[in-house]
């Protein structure tokens, strides 16, 4: 990790769960970290908390949803901290909704999250890498239901997103590999993790805390092992599941 220390990296979806750990190791590292998302006042607490390390925390109020948001946090990024090294997309939602009697806004804000969001702010990373001769990192943090298609109530919107993430993580490689840059890009795909995840519906969320979870930290550790590889290492997937997990 010895090579990140100083570097800037954005991590997205920084304000609880998974992001701020995420976010959290990474300025133990060293690291210089952009959080963003829609709740900055939590991630300007973790700053605060985090501030006798020896990487800093900014926190930024973004909403990937929103081209502008990303589009204007990653340019405070360039201004204010430097070249970007590393880009971790963990923004997510889910939401209570089904394909037979669908809300089709909520479908859209899935799709905008989880799969757009993630999109524009790769295209900014990579952009900025190449113009400043980086040859970073990006993770894509994506799920066990990006692999499979179990039955979950209400989760079939959520699944396609997910499905999304694992064809564009390899669309992405291939392009890099076409233009000859050495950008590497990643995965991390966890099962149920025990996060501050929106389930909208009560049985659902009963049902959740009844089976096998990994901790946040967990999905942190993988993200912290694709970035200590060597420069010649590519990981391509990690997929983590909980002992006991039902998928």
């Amino acid at each position: 990790m010895e090579r990140w220390c100083g570097k800037v990296a954005i991590v997205t979806g920084a304000s609880a769960g998974i992001g701020a750990s995420i976010a959290e190791k990474l300025v133990e590292a060293g690291v210089i970290v952009a959080g963003l998302a829609r709740r900055v006042d939590r991630i300007q607490s973790l700053a605060d908390r985090l501030s006798h390390h020896r990487g800093k925390l900014h926190a930024l109020q973004a909403d990937v949803r929103l081209e502008e948001d990303v589009v204007r946090s990653f340019k405070w990024v360039k201004e204010n901290l430097g070249p970007i090294h590393i880009l971790v997309n963990n923004a997510g939602i889910v939401r209570n909704t089904s394909l037979i009697n669908g809300d089709a806004e909520l479908w859209r804000q899935t799709f905008d999250t989880n799969v757009l969001g993630l999109s524009i702010a790769t295209r900014e990373a990579v952009k900025d890498m190449r113009a400043n001769g980086v040859v970073g990192q990006i993770i894509h943090i994506n799920s066990i239901l990006g692999h499979i298609v179990p039955y979950i109530e209400n989760f079939n919107v959520y699944i396609g997103s997910k499905h999304a993430v694992t064809a564009l993580t390899e669309t992405l490689r291939q392009e890099l590999n076409a233009i000859g840059s050495k950008i590497k890009i990643s995965m991390v795909s966890p099962g149920v993790v025990d996060t501050e995840f929106p389930l909208d519906s009560e049985s659902l969320a009963k049902q959740w805390k009844q089976i096998a979870h990994l901790s946040a930290d967990d999905v942190a550790n993988a993200v912290m092992y694709v970035l200590s590889t060597p420069p010649h290492v590519q990981i391509h997937d990690i997929i983590i599941k909980p002992v006991g997990e039902v998928f």
